[in-house]
């Protein structure tokens, strides 16, 4: 087996993993690190939120476009990728809320669900993987099934009664969930544009905080990656059906977010190795192990 460090990043749709901790993997990847997406769905029943992108043609082909969108942002982050082959479960809107529809990710039984994900960790063998918190960063039901699989996943692949079928067994040796999007970063986001006389993207989102208190983001790993924050943002953009371009996510100027907040964030929530937190690495205590 290479000594070469192997990373896997588990989302739940493509454009997840261009939004969620890119910038630390197209480091790991520019540095030598293995770096394997693993896209659960399709994105096929997303919403077209990008209003050049909302032409029937597009939508007719959505499924399609989304495979090819994801196609370019592997390769500008420099990672590569595979689908584990569920249908998206849509976003359910309404009170009452929906039923899921039938056959899709989020009502799979937990084992099937798994499953490919197992394989796929006991055939990559990442000694690294990232993956959403219990609540999915947001409460999609796609999200919060990436979380229980991801889970499962890290803990089963390494037993050899569990999953038989699915490969040797291989024991990922840490486990994060993404933490980017935190009150914290986006407030000293705001204050730093405010500061240099500059218009904040961030209005509305401190007044909703108003008179809040600030929750404390669960981060135990900051990776600093700030020199490929360009490289996150073009592959977002490559995602043209989800992400408009001209947006308010594009508002703060490149320069002060390296300068303000120039990482990306992670929670350590499992760990097979001696590593103490805070952390710059997600490697931190793999890299003495593997080297050993």
């Amino acid at each position: 087996m290479s000594d070469q460090l192997r990373l896997l990043a588990v989302h739940a749709h493509p454009d997840d993993e261009s939004s969620k901790g890119a910038a630390a993997m197209a480091r790991y990847a520019a540095e030598g690190v293995d770096v394997l997406v693993a896209t659960c769905t399709g994105g096929e029943r997303g919403d077209i939120l990008n209003p050049a992108m909302d032409r029937p043609e597009v939508k007719e082909r959505l499924s399609e476009i989304r495979r090819e969108e994801m196609a370019r942002a592997r390769e500008i982050l420099g990672v590569r990728q595979e689908w584990l082959g569920f249908v998206d479960s849509g976003l359910p809107e309404g009170d009452p809320k929906p039923p899921l529809p039938e056959g899709c990710f989020a009502l799979q039984p937990l084992e099937i669900a798994a499953a490919p994900l197992v394989e796929l960790v006991r055939r990559f063998k990442p000694h690294v993987m990232t993956t959403y918190d219990e609540e999915g960063g947001y409460p999609h039901p796609d999200h919060i099934m990436c979380h229980t699989v991801s889970v499962e996943a890290f803990e089963a692949a390494g037993d050899p009664d569990r999953y038989p079928d699915a490969g040797a067994p291989w024991q990922p040796l840490k486990l994060y969930y993404n933490m980017g999007f935190s009150q914290p970063k986006f407030m000293a986001l705001h204050q730093a544009m405010l500061d240099r006389g500059l218009e904040s993207p961030y209005v509305d989102w401190m007044k909703r905080w108003e008179g809040e208190d600030t929750v404390t983001p669960r981060i135990t790993t900051r990776v600093p990656c700030g020199d490929y924050f360009e490289a996150r943002d073009r592959a977002l953009i490559a995602h043209a059906t989800q992400i408009d371009p001209t947006s308010f996510w594009f508002g703060i100027p490149l320069a002060i977010q390296r300068e303000v907040w120039p990482t990306d964030d992670f929670e350590l929530a499992r760990s097979l190795v001696d590593s103490t937190v805070p952390e710059d690495d997600l490697f931190a205590g793999v890299r003495d192990r593997i080297s050993a």
